[in-house]
């Protein structure tokens, strides 16, 4: 009996210091569009409105049409975006130029759920190691929206604020 437990013990202490190795991967659906879909006509709504933020808003970068899916108001919980529609159009437009709004998605959604007037679309996300920058891994992406007369009136994220720069060496 002391030596099992004495065996544990060792063994125990040996994986105490190894950082896990094994992941799942986040794995996006065969057919994303199909998950903004729903039974329930009102959810149904809503889960279109996300899916065109998602295609042809952050996908496609077509910012001069966001009138149609987002209020004037726009309440952003992302600390780098501020609130309002003209705010989210002015930094997205910044950053990014409008390409063909594809027949079908290329972000890869995971997952849809609508309940009330929230939608949350998950979606996967490959980043660099930062343990070993000659592998990648896989984490999800959250976004949230609550949708009030057929357009996207407040949005959630997982956005952080980042560090500030390393200071340059002279």
């Amino acid at each position: 009996m002391k030596t099992r437990l004495l065996l544990l013990v060792i063994l125990g202490a040996l994986c105490m210091g190894r950082p896990a190795t094994a992941q799942a991967p986040v794995v996006p659906a065969k057919n994303p569009e199909a998950l903004f879909t729903d039974p329930n006509p009102q959810l149904n709504t809503n889960k279109q409105v996300a899916f065109h933020i998602e295609r042809d808003l952050l996908e496609a970068n077509h910012w001069d049409e966001a009138n149609k899916y987002l209020t004037k108001r726009y309440i952003q919980h992302n600390p780098l975006v501020a609130s309002g529609r003209d705010p989210v159009v002015k930094y997205f437009e910044a950053t990014r130029k409008p390409t063909p709004i594809p027949a079908h998605m290329k972000t890869p959604v995971v997952a849809v759920l609508a309940e009330g007037d929230l939608v949350i679309v998950v979606t996967a996300r490959t980043l660099p190691n930062p343990r070993d920058p000659s592998k990648t891994y896989t984490t999800s992406w959250f976004d949230m929206w609550r949708i009030k007369n057929g357009k996207a009136d407040e949005h959630w994220d997982a956005a952080t604020i980042p560090p500030p720069a390393p200071p340059k060496a002279n």
